[in-house]
């Protein structure tokens, strides 16, 4: 139970943070954020925020209903512009796939460029 009030905990407090900055970073990345730092500093620990998060990742599937409805919804609108969604969807995985390959190769080739020189 008290892993539970942890997650709430930051959960409310990454929204908090995301109201103040006027929602420009959703509170909900900022509330994992400060939850990864706080058990990275061992202020949480994490066998006590273990079960929760279990229980949470297990009933995932559930949090999605309410998505496919809305899509099922939404069928005209997204028959009309399917391959404008299709598109959108291909062209941005290629370029979050390049970018990040080429991240990866660059540091991969910084950190041995460092390890040589040492």
């Amino acid at each position: 139970m008290i892993g539970l009030c942890y997650i709430l905990l930051f959960w409310f407090a990454g929204n908090v943070l995301s109201y103040c900055m006027n929602g420009y970073i959703s509170g909900n990345i900022i509330g994992m954020v400060l939850l990864f730092t706080a058990l990275r500093m061992k202020w949480v620990k994490a066998e006590s925020v273990r079960p929760a998060a279990r229980f949470l990742l297990g009933t995932m599937a559930l949090f999605f209903v309410p998505f496919g409805v809305g899509l099922m919804v939404s069928y005209e609108a997204i028959a009309a512009n399917l391959w404008a969604i299709v598109v959108a969807a291909v062209v941005s995985t290629v370029i979050v796939l390049v970018v990040v390959g080429r991240s990866f190769q660059w540091f991969n080739n910084h950190k041995d460029r460092k390890e040589v020189e040492a």
